[in-house]
């Protein structure tokens, strides 16, 4: 008897009806392909030897096992050039149309799988290096791109339609060949709209308010395809202005995002650490940036940009552009300022506009006014010209090779950066510097070419006006590591001819030796020019419009460059003068070199010392730096009381200097008299000596005793080439001299070195002085010992 509406059914009724709905869904599922595949990813070489670093799957070691282990709707190909099967997929993707809300249409795609054995490595971020690659149309990293888009002044209508703002956004995924899955839009209260797409490559979103006229977009895809052409679809899309007097502003910013393969990082010119990504492409605080041209060559890519800094004012040529008069309340703002024009190369900075004409400078003529009168020049690079520009400032100059691989870097200075190559203004000069006939424009591989035909040169100067050394790869890499391109440089140079190099950004004391650290390049490049160098120089200016100092090295062939280089700053200006073409209008030629420039650039800032002395092993000189604090001074006073020696006249009418105290070996002796010493040039000697021969009297005889008193208490600099002598004139010039070297009880601060002097050194550059005139005890001095000092002392 039945109770109620209770019913039995028989449980394998039930089980035979569920299995057979299961196996229909089943069956229908895998005959219909889906919007992604999920593809086993394999690659097999037809003759597979596998090694400890290679992940391929033992099993699949035909076309048939692979078959066998693939996803419905896939087929294989294999790459006839290696050997590789590579899975294909058949199926459907979806492809963004006029989609209706939370809806999808699809169309037809091919797409290419691949699998890569990697190395293991122990940053997740590296995900193993590289072993062997297969060319495919698509690779799925675990990364992505980021488009952040502000726009302001937008019509409060359209931010408050959902309707309007989703059919801007489908269309903006249709023109950046996105894939939309699915989309929700919500209107809010009182106002405003939310919208999310659901992407195959990620999503887009979005925010609004009507009332401020403004809208803020997100867009992160990981997908091959580029985002930053996608920027002008936003604006136009979305960038409804609402009215016509207001501007629509645009502030927009864009980021690799993720982890890529560390190859693939630094090869890419968006990457988080190029100039292009972090000066323009990511920072959304730029007041304006506007791409002027991108071009990709077959030697490398392109970009220029011009870009408003956040509370930039007008500069001087501004004002008087828009004939400002004190009191305008424009000249505290970025209205009327001009953009500056960055010029990158693989996505690293080369000029700044507004900044090019000192980095230029600094690079060219401090190499130039280290030779006694350049005629023949050769430039390696420099495609924009400015280089070429300063060198032709020079009326020494009778030709220059200019040597640049890339014809199309120079087609595109010519149209974008005419500022960089204008001569016009320059007395007998033409309008573009390239036309002067005093150039010759050869577009050829330089390192091929010095290492072809530079025996057969005989250049003054050559200017390497190249990517940094750690920013160059490939050929531009191979120039600054390859020795044979270097040998070739200086036989092209003639004897006292002069290599000149920007090489990057300046050391801090807080890095590493050059050899670990992130200038490891640079060094090897100092090495190899230390190999060649007579002498050698760095220096570094923090006006080039770098966001750090940007530094440079001269190589000389001979010695004799130290003398100009360390040339007082009137003697400098004097060359200028003489030198130096004249301008049509007031303007002055250069505008940031000049004596005083020069002579900050002679002595290199003590991180180049700090570095140079974590050289391993480390330099002999780098043990004498500076004078020792746990050392004791010992001095000489004309108060008996408070000196330590005493000036005595023997029997045999000799003057000599005796201790009154003890003095422990390695104590500093008279240093105050010692660091009182004058120096005199030996071309000053010569005036003088010349001087007496159209003099008489006792003029003459003034300046006879002082050469003669030079010529007795003076010696030469131990740096070869600064052609100057130190001149002792306190009490230390009554040291006596001894013949033996035994007998003497003082010596130099630093001995001499048992090989020469290294062509390259920062610490006898900046420390020359000091070791050109400080002594020491060479051993214990009593109380009543006379001090003595080898007659040879300050010879090598």
């Amino acid at each position: 008897m039945m109770q109620g509406s209770t019913q039995s059914v028989d449980i394998r009724f039930f089980v035979t009806a569920v299995t057979t709905l299961m196996v229909a869904a089943f069956s229908i599922g895998i005959s219909m392909p889906g919007p992604i595949a999920d593809v086993t990813m394999v690659a097999v070489p037809k003759e597979a030897s596998h090694g400890p670093h290679e992940s391929v799957n033992p099993a699949l070691e035909n076309k048939e096992q692979i078959k066998a282990s693939s996803p419905v709707g896939m087929s294989f190909q294999q790459n006839e050039s290696n050997g590789f099967w590579v899975a294909v997929d058949n199926g459907e993707a979806l492809r963004a149309g006029n989609v209706p809300s939370s809806s999808s249409i699809s169309e037809k795609k091919d797409s290419v799988a691949k699998y890569q054995s990697r190395f293991p490595t122990q940053h997740v971020a590296d995900l193993g290096e590289l072993v062997e690659s297969i060319p495919v149309v698509d690779e799925h990293q675990p990364s992505g791109q980021h488009l952040l888009v502000d726009l302001k002044n937008v019509e409060a209508a359209f931010l408050d339609s959902e309707e309007r703002l989703a059919q801007a956004m489908v269309d903006v995924v249709r023109e950046a060949h996105l894939t939309l899955l699915s989309y929700h839009c919500h209107s809010l209260q009182p106002a405003g709209v939310s919208c999310v797409g659901v992407l195959l490559e990620s999503h887009i979103s979005f925010h609004t308010w009507p009332d401020e006229g403004v809208i803020t977009l997100d867009l992160f895809t990981c997908g091959p395809n580029p985002l930053m052409p996608v920027i002008p679809s936003i604006e136009k899309l979305f960038g409804v202005p609402r009215s016509e007097d207001e501007e629509v502003v645009s502030k927009w910013g864009h980021e690799l995002r993720g982890f890529r393969y560390s190859s693939d990082r630094r090869k890419h010119y968006l990457d988080n650490a190029s100039d292009l990504a972090s000066w323009v492409i990511a920072p959304m605080n730029l007041l304006y940036k506007k791409e002027i041209v991108s071009v990709v060559t077959p030697y490398q890519r392109i970009d220029i940009w011009d870009t408003k800094e956040p509370g930039e004012t007008p500069s001087h040529d501004d004002v008087l552009k828009y004939n400002l008069q004190k009191g305008d309340p424009r000249l505290l703002t970025s209205e009327l300022t001009s953009p500056s024009r960055i010029f990158f190369l693989d996505g690293t900075a080369q000029s700044v506009s507004d900044f090019e004409k000192e980095f230029h400078e600094a690079l060219v003529h401090p190499a130039m006014f280290a030779h006694d009168g350049p005629r023949r020049v050769a430039i390696i690079g420099g495609g924009e010209g400015a280089t070429l520009r300063e060198v032709l400032k020079h009326n020494t100059v009778e030709h220059v090779k200019m040597i640049e691989i890339d014809e199309m870097v120079v087609q595109v200075a010519k149209e974008y950066l005419p500022t960089f190559n204008n001569c016009s203004s320059f007395v007998g000069l033409p309008e573009s510097c390239f036309d002067d006939p005093r150039a010759d424009i050869l577009y050829a591989d330089a390192m091929k070419y010095f290492i072809e035909e530079g025996k057969d040169e005989s250049f003054d100067i050559v200017v390497i006006d190249g990517l940094d050394p750690e920013d160059a790869v490939g050929q531009p890499k191979d120039i600054y590591l390859n020795d044979e391109f270097f040998s070739s440089v200086f036989e092209s140079l003639t004897d006292e001819g002069i290599v000149v190099a920007q090489v990057g950004t300046a050391p801090t004391i807080h890095d590493p030796a050059a050899h670990r650290g992130v200038f490891k390049n640079r060094e090897k490049l100092f090495n190899l020019f230390e190999a060649h160098a007579a002498a050698m120089f760095v220096y570094e200016d923090p006006h080039c419009g770098f966001q750090e100092p940007h530094s440079f090295v001269i190589a000389c062939k001979s010695t004799s460059c130290r003398k100009r280089w360390y040339a007082r700053s009137n003697a400098i200006d004097y060359q200028i003068y003489e030198r130096i073409v004249e301008t049509k209008n007031d303007n002055l030629a250069l505008v940031h070199y000049d004596g005083a420039t020069h002579s900050q650039f002679q002595y290199a800032p003590k991180a180049w010392e700090t570095i140079y002395c974590r050289r391993e092993p480390m330099p002999y000189e780098c043990n004498f730096r500076g004078l020792d604090l746990r050392e004791e001074i010992f001095e000489f006073d004309v108060d008996p009381e408070k000196s330590s020696f005493s000036i005595e006249k023997k029997e045999n009418g000799q003057v000599g200097v005796f201790a009154k105290v003890f003095i422990k070996k390695g104590s500093y002796i008279l240093a105050e008299e010692l660091a009182s010493s004058f120096v005199i040039s030996d071309t000053t000697v010569e005036s003088l000596q010349n001087s007496t021969k159209v003099m008489s009297g006792s003029a003459a005889t003034v300046i006879e005793d002082m050469l003669a008193f030079v010529g007795k208490n003076g010696h030469a600099s131990m740096i070869k080439g600064v052609e100057e002598n130190i001149v002792e004139i306190g009490a230390s010039y009554l040291i006596r001299k001894v013949e033996s070297l035994e007998e003497a009880n003082t010596g130099r601060m630093m001995p001499f070195p048992k090989n020469d002097l290294p062509p390259y050194s920062p610490v006898y550059e900046r420390h020359r002085r000091s070791f050109d005139v400080f002594l020491v005890a060479t051993k214990d001095i009593n109380p009543g010992e006379e001090l003595l000092k080898f007659i040879h002392v300050w010879e090598q």
